[in-house]
């Protein structure tokens, strides 16, 4: 073996190191999580457009999904991805339902506003 190629295996295995030490932790996905879901919860009281109230509540069943995740890889144990999985099928069967809704308001009312969709202003 010559020495630059010592030299060259060296460099690798300390770029490998630092590489291994620059993982992220657990509580920046936790502070992403909690940062997404403020953020979805602002929208959700701030926002009186339905659609963006819909949005709002599916970040902040991504951030609830990315805590579930990132406990679950932390842990190594899989039960936290079932859970995320069970909470996407939710979601989804959610989006449909909730899509619909939001449909036949507008064709009712022709408005997407919070405050017209109200059911004592029939």
């Amino acid at each position: 073996m010559r020495p630059r190629d010592f030299l060259v295996l060296s460099v690798y295995a300390t770029r490998k190191n630092e590489i291994k030490k620059m993982e992220p932790q657990l509580s920046w996905y936790l502070a992403l999580s909690a940062v997404l879901f403020t953020i979805g919860v602002t929208g959700v009281i701030i926002k009186r457009n339905v659609i963006s109230m819909f949005m709002c509540i599916e970040l902040m069943l991504n951030a609830v999904n990315l805590t579930f995740v990132a406990f679950a890889s932390f842990f190594h144990d899989a039960t936290g991805q079932l859970f995320v999985f069970i909470v996407m099928t939710v979601a989804a069967a959610e989006a449909a339902v909730g899509l619909g809704i939001i449909i036949a308001i507008f064709r009712n009312r022709e408005s997407l506003d919070v405050d017209d969709a109200s059911i004592s202003k029939l």
